[in-house]
């Protein structure tokens, strides 16, 4: 595993415009993306735009490409035809550092380190202040948790956070997105690992942090996004629907529709 570390190509930056501010206006147009050695693509097709501060819904059953669309926006995928605007730049000409520095990403995924809850949370963010960490300590419900700790923040979460639950894991995350104060925002079903208390008061911070913010919500309870401003259906890596929970509904025979009927079913 080291040498395959050793051997790992860094990353291209071919961009060479810097943004420091951005209002969080997307277009995609044309969009394909083919992972390589793949002879099918994962997204075909793709046309959409979003509005500076417009919150979109990504939903499809597993593999119908919304994780594959999300990683497209901070580049860790590369396009393989088509074109993603930000502000009307193309975001292939912006450097990847400060492309990075417009997006907070919130995932399943949670990536910390063998430090302190207080360096994890601070990770990646610049200027911290006393306040600012303790807003967004609050505001991720995290409060409780780390004053019942023996050395509070400077208690050391283990490699990859394996000394956490997965509920306090996803509040850390949380917490440096809130921190990191990014213009756009990416969640991947943020609040899946907590529990019914805590889910609450973490939904009523992300709906304040999600305020005039551009925000991709990969939802895979869809009880979650009802509120969205827009929820797309993607099917095969390609949009099947668009629109909000209450026109999808509407659709007879309808994709979303489907979905919603059958996560009904499952949970009663």
């Amino acid at each position: 595993s080291i040498f395959d570390i050793l051997d790992t190509k860094p990353e291209i930056d071919n961009g060479s415009k810097v943004i420091e501010h951005v209002k969080g206006n997307f277009e995609f147009e044309h969009v394909f993306l083919r992972y390589p050695g793949q002879v099918e693509y994962a997204l075909k097709d793709i046309n959409f735009s979003v509005k500076s501060g417009e919150h979109i819904a990504l939903v499809g059953i597993s593999g119908s490409g919304k994780s594959s669309l999300v990683n497209l926006i901070p580049r860790y995928w590369e396009l393989t035809s088509g074109i993603i605007r930000l502000d009307g730049i193309d975001i292939r000409e912006l450097t990847l550092e400060s492309l990075r520095n417009q997006i907070g990403i919130v995932s399943q995924e949670i990536i910390l380190f063998n430090d302190t809850i207080k360096n994890n949370i601070e990770y990646g963010c610049k200027n911290v202040t006393e306040e600012r960490l303790k807003n967004a300590i609050k505001e991720s419900a995290l409060e409780e948790f780390i004053s019942s700790l023996p050395l509070g923040l400077d208690t050391l979460v283990g490699e990859a956070g394996n000394l956490l639950s997965g509920g306090q894991k996803q509040r850390i995350s949380i917490a440096r997105a809130i921190l990191k104060d990014a213009p756009i925002l990416i969640f991947d079903e943020a609040t899946s690992a907590l529990d019914s208390k805590n889910e609450f008061e973490v939904k009523e911070a992300l709906k304040k942090l999600t305020r005039g913010r551009t925000t991709f919500t990969i939802a895979h309870r869809l009880s979650t996004i009802e509120d969205a401003d827009r929820i797309i259906v993607l099917d095969r890596g390609g949009i099947r629907e668009s629109g909000t929970d209450r026109e999808l509904l509407q659709i007879d025979n309808g994709l979303y529709r489907k979905l919603r009927e059958l996560q009904c079913k499952v949970n009663s």
